[in-house]
């Protein structure tokens, strides 16, 4: 796993094992908050233990961006600590993370280990704010990629824990494409230092306007094709020939999981614009 100091007391994670996960953690004099959970329990072992051991603090708060395993399922691995999230996070992880573990544990044994632990404290319209030492941690939604997506701004430093509503490759097959675009879009005016994708690398300040640009950029490729093949005898058959970089993106991003993440943008894409016609969303 690689680590790394982002500003004073704020600290970054990224997988090696996954799908380039990230997770962060915000320190305190008496105690810390972790902003996700790591794809793996070996990994979660393993940044609790640098929090533990070579930080010297306890773990207090634990907060989750959104619903999905890679983000939540170490939770569990932080006993005592306060689970943070939407509202939404918490019955979307009772619904469906409850049953998709259990499918998961007859495939990797490594998850036997694992259970699922609910939020305990939620929000669900505007922000949420909570203090640790010097650090005013302001909560606020950022859907797109998944209904109950949240982002994590550290204020003082203007260092942004995006979740997945940021990602090297925007992935909307559990979101809306119109949402992500707002949260993308919000992201290029908050005057951020840094933002912390939920997955991939960190993103500087200089190469901010790029990145946003570069994504919503995507997102636009993607949707034109989908109005192409919505026209089309063949519709699937002319997606499958869409490549992701004709969308403007590389297939070597997220450890080459990109490739296959396009192709299931598409797919749902096209179902959900199949199923609304006749209210589409304007061109980006």
């Amino acid at each position: 796993m690689h680590r790394e100091r982002v500003s004073e007391n704020v600290y970054w994670f990224q997988s090696e094992l996954y799908a380039q996960v990230t997770a962060g953690v915000v320190i305190g004099p008496q105690w810390a908050v972790v902003i996700d959970t790591m794809a793996t329990p070996e990994e979660t072992h393993e940044m609790r233990e640098f929090i533990e051991r070579d930080l010297g603090l306890p773990v207090r708060y634990v907060i989750n961006t959104h619903y999905h395993a890679d983000h939540t399922w170490g939770n569990c691995f932080f006993p005592g600590a306060t689970i943070v999230s939407h509202a939404l996070c918490r019955t979307m992880m009772l619904e469906k993370g409850i049953p998709s573990l259990e499918t998961a544990r007859k495939q990797n044994p490594a998850l036997k280990q694992v259970k699922i632990v609910l939020p305990h404290l939620t929000f669900e319209n505007g922000d949420m704010n909570l203090r640790v030492g010097k650090k005013s941690l302001i909560l606020s939604q950022a859907m797109g990629h998944s209904n109950d997506g949240i982002s994590v701004l550290v204020e003082e430093d203007r260092i942004l824990f995006a979740g997945d509503a940021f990602m090297p490759l925007p992935y909307l097959v559990d979101g809306n494409i119109d949402e992500l675009v707002t949260s993308i879009k919000k992201t290029s005016r908050m005057g951020l230092e840094n933002i912390i994708q939920g997955h991939g690398d960190i993103i500087l300040r200089g190469e901010i306007e790029t990145a946003v640009k570069e994504n919503l950029a995507y997102l636009s490729a993607i949707r034109k094709e989908v109005r192409i093949a919505l026209r089309r005898k063949s519709p699937l058959e002319y997606l499958d020939e869409v490549t992701i970089e004709k969308c403007g993106k590389s297939r070597v991003y997220l450890s080459g999981l990109a490739e296959s993440l396009h192709r299931r943008n598409m797919r749902a894409l096209y179902k959900q614009m199949l199923e609304n016609k006749d209210n589409l969303g304007p061109e980006e």
